[in-house]
């Protein structure tokens, strides 16, 4: 095997490999049709890629009546196949090797019957040795009553390194012919050959025309250069010449590389349908940090993550009064309605719980929105098939997504009855200042009762309580008693006011850390691993564009 026929063969299983490729990642995406014609190749390619390669597959296909059997007999220089009058003659295809050695498997891969192989390997043969490797077939007609049963025509037209399509001059543009086989040879040329046979019944000048006209035909139905040979089996004229032009293909040995090749460049034509336009911007290979953020922004807005936290940090606010505040103003605040009432405080905590529980469809419908916006993004300039698997990769989940966000911010609810221990410290010291308070209102009153009004005398232990001279100082220890607590209880405030926000950004974080690591696992691989998949398709099919 020469350098150019290893490389080309080297080119062709690249180009293989990357079609296998395309069939692994094409269900869902493209035609199943064509991706089980694609298997087919494959399987065709990789049986005669493995076959003997010194030998050339030869198919002569056409009609009945066109004399096909007849020029089968010709060429191989004996009566192989038989003819005659009746018709259909060819019933099983004929097959005359010229070289034998190494064509058996090839041979029983074609199918051909142990009686209906010939090979040329006598003294006969020393006259053409330029035709050694070369396996022509006869064909069963593929018009017959017993083709429209029997598809052995069809299935070697399939496998054959090269097809002699034999016409005759009164059937030659047979429309069912035409719309069979010969539409379906477009890009073919190099690996078929058409013979006008039974020439011998036309005038010159009828032939020419007659050639002229099919040499048109072919063109229009998109063979762009047809090779044409004109002959009579019968008359043995044009024999030599269609004899040299399957010499020269023998020679060359490529013809089976180059049917496939072939019938591979027609595949892929079909296939670079699901390529995007030309200039359609790079698709991504993953979702990129601008894009996870914003999917989680949304899916937290979703759910209701901004209202959590502010919910959190009212109810921590104002449940703090009870511990921190001043209690006269909180004994006073007891003659007013309650303010926790407005923030429906004893059933938050179960609605924080069932964050989507309470309103699944709307809910739902918003998650669904931010799933959709994203895989929006993301499917610009693809084919309708990827676009169609982004968003289904996006959505995979989406029946749970919901329901799990929810159970995730469930675990981590903030507990509305929780009392930090600086806020109990508070209280005892509140209460101490009520009682210093209250003390001192009592020494005042003691004071100013007997030490200034004279109602009596106090006993020896407790004459100091009932001293006027007392009185400034413990007026102004009940009024500096007074504006400690009122003081405490504002530095109180503040400082819980603080802890609130800061309680509230940890939540946030907490939550938006949650319904992220959710959207990764849920959304984000998912749709990661579908655009791989799409951009490995492409690669694929770059690669199979050679």
């Amino acid at each position: 095997m020469s350098v150019g026929t290893t490389q080309t063969r080297q080119g062709l299983g690249s180009r293989l490999a990357a079609l296998s490729r395309i069939v692994e990642l094409g269900p869902g995406r493209v035609d199943p049709k064509l991706l089980t014609e694609s298997g087919q190749l494959l399987l065709r390619a990789g049986d005669r890629l493995k076959l003997s390669s010194d030998h050339t597959v030869v198919a002569l296909a056409g009609g009945t009546g066109s004399g096909k059997s007849t020029l089968f007999n010709s060429i191989s220089g004996l009566e192989l196949s038989p003819t005659g009058v009746r018709r259909p003659t060819t019933a099983r295809a004929h097959a005359c090797v010229w070289g034998l050695d190494g064509a058996g498997p090839l041979l029983d891969w074609l199918q051909i019957q142990w009686r209906h192989r010939f090979a040329r390997a006598s003294a006969l043969d020393k006259g053409e040795s330029r035709l050694h490797g070369l396996i022509l077939l006869d064909l069963p007609d593929h018009d017959s009553i017993r083709a429209l049963t029997d598809n052995e025509a069809d299935r070697l037209i399939q496998v054959a390194d090269l097809v002699v399509w034999v016409l005759d001059p009164q059937k030659y543009a047979d429309a069912s012919t035409h719309r069979r086989y010969v539409t379906e040879l477009a890009g073919h040329e190099a690996v078929t050959i058409f013979v006008l046979n039974q020439a011998d019944r036309l005038a010159p000048e009828e032939l020419v025309e007659c050639v002229a006209d099919l040499n048109d035909l072919l063109r229009r139905e998109g063979v762009d250069d047809p090779v044409i040979v004109t002959t009579s089996a019968i008359a043995g004229d044009g024999v030599d010449d269609l004899k040299a032009a399957l010499a020269e293909t023998v020679a060359r040995r490529r013809a089976a590389i180059q049917r496939l090749e072939a019938d591979l460049d027609r595949v892929t034509l079909r296939l670079v349908k699901v390529m995007p336009d030309v200039g359609a911007p790079a698709f991504p290979s993953s979702i990129d940090d601008a894009r996870r953020i914003g999917l989680t922004d949304a899916l937290c807005d979703a759910v209701g993550v901004p209202a959590v936290g502010e919910a959190m940090e009212n109810v921590y606010g104002v449940r703090s009064v009870e511990w921190v505040g001043w209690p006269y103003t909180r004994w006073a605040a007891k003659l007013r309605p309650d303010p926790l009432n407005s923030l429906r405080l004893g059933d938050l905590r179960d609605e924080i719980r069932g964050l989507t529980g309470g309103s699944v469809s709307a809910q739902a419908a918003e998650v669904d929105n931010a799933v959709h916006a994203l895989s929006d993004g993301l499917t610009v300039g693809m084919h309708e098939a990827w676009q169609n698997g982004i968003r289904d990769a996006a959505r995979s989940h989406s029946a749970e997504l919901p329901q799990l966000l929810s159970e995730e911010l469930s675990e981590i609810a903030p507990r509305l009855d929780r009392v930090p221990s600086w806020w109990r410290l508070l209280l005892v010291w509140q209460y101490l200042l009520v009682l210093l308070f209250l003390a001192g209102i009592a020494w005042f009153g003691t004071a100013l009762a007997y030490g200034v009004f004279g109602a009596g005398e106090l006993p020896s232990g407790l004459a100091v309580f009932g001293e006027a001279a007392s009185l400034p100082w413990v007026g102004l220890m009940v009024l500096s008693v007074l504006g400690l607590g009122l003081l405490t209880a504002v530095a109180s405030r503040n400082f819980v006011m603080l802890g609130a926000g800061n309680e509230r950004d940890r939540l946030e974080r907490e939550m938006r850390r949650r319904v992220g690591a959710v959207a990764s696992t849920m959304v984000i691989e998912p749709v990661e691993r579908e655009l791989a998949r799409c951009n490995e398709f492409y690669s694929a099919l770059r690669g199979v564009r050679g």
